[in-house]
């Protein structure tokens, strides 16, 4: 099993980006899909997460209103819009699936490799 994060990038304050999580011998559908990250010296914190039949979502508080947490099942993907970017966003990006709905990266199974988010002028 394996997932894919991909989509990072530099971004200024106040653009957008994109993430996209792709799994490969895993159906994405069947699992709670979520979105944590990571800045340097800071731990791991959960952004959102999506439900795996009902579509629920969740997001973490600072980026209630800024991130939209989806999912294509027909594409096996699940994406992360995010806008209105500001500095504090800059952390490595990790989608997971697990299933619980939860932002606790403890109840997650299988991870993707990460991808940067760089947000600065």
């Amino acid at each position: 099993v394996q997932l894919q994060a991909s989509g990072g990038g530099l971004a200024q304050p106040g653009g957008s980006l994109r993430l996209s999580c792709v799994g490969s011998r895993i159906h994405l559908g069947d699992y709670v899909v979520g979105w944590f990250r990571q800045a340097p010296e800071k731990e791991q914190e959960g952004v959102a997460w999506v439900g795996s039949l009902n579509g629920k979502t969740y997001y973490e508080e600072s980026v209630k209103g800024r991130f939209t947490i989806s999912r294509d099942d027909a594409k096996k993907a699940v994406y992360l819009q995010m806008n209105n970017l500001k500095p504090e966003d800059t952390a490595v990006y990790y989608c997971a699936s697990g299933a619980d709905e939860s932002l606790n990266p403890a109840y997650y199974w299988h991870w993707g490799q990460g991808t940067q988010v760089t947000v600065s002028s």
